[in-house]
């Protein structure tokens, strides 16, 4: 399977699973000068940034490590131009989950990583 069809129906996959669980998802391959987020979704009172991540084969390892640090601050350095362009404000809370599909078993990991601000 090439690599952009894995990864569009990683994302659906994942869009359905929040969407299972309650959330509301505002926005799909969410983008900016600043970067791409897979996901953004509402659920009680928290935006959530989700990166989606999807692996089949066993040789290039586990989806979830596919999100190191240099990711982890692109995605945060999105979320804060979605934060400004949207006028959402510290009274709203915010999150940044990984959603993992390794051999088509999904799981969530919520507040996977910390916000990394923009320096």
């Amino acid at each position: 399977m090439n690599t952009k069809i894995e990864g569009n129906a990683g994302e659906n996959a994942a869009a359905d699973y929040l969407e299972n669980k309650g959330y509301r998802i505002l926005e799909r391959n969410y983008k900016c000068k600043a970067g791409e987020i897979d996901l953004i979704a509402y659920k009680d009172n928290t935006v959530v940034f989700a990166e989606v991540k999807a692996r089949h084969l066993s040789g290039s390892g586990y989806a979830e490590e596919a999100v190191p640090f240099a990711k982890q601050r692109k995605i945060c350095r999105t979320a804060d131009f979605y934060r400004m362009k949207k006028g959402l404000t510290e009274r709203l809370g915010f999150r940044f989950d990984v959603i993992a599909i390794n051999h088509g078993v999904l799981k969530h990991y919520e507040n996977a990583f910390p916000y990394c601000g923009t320096g």
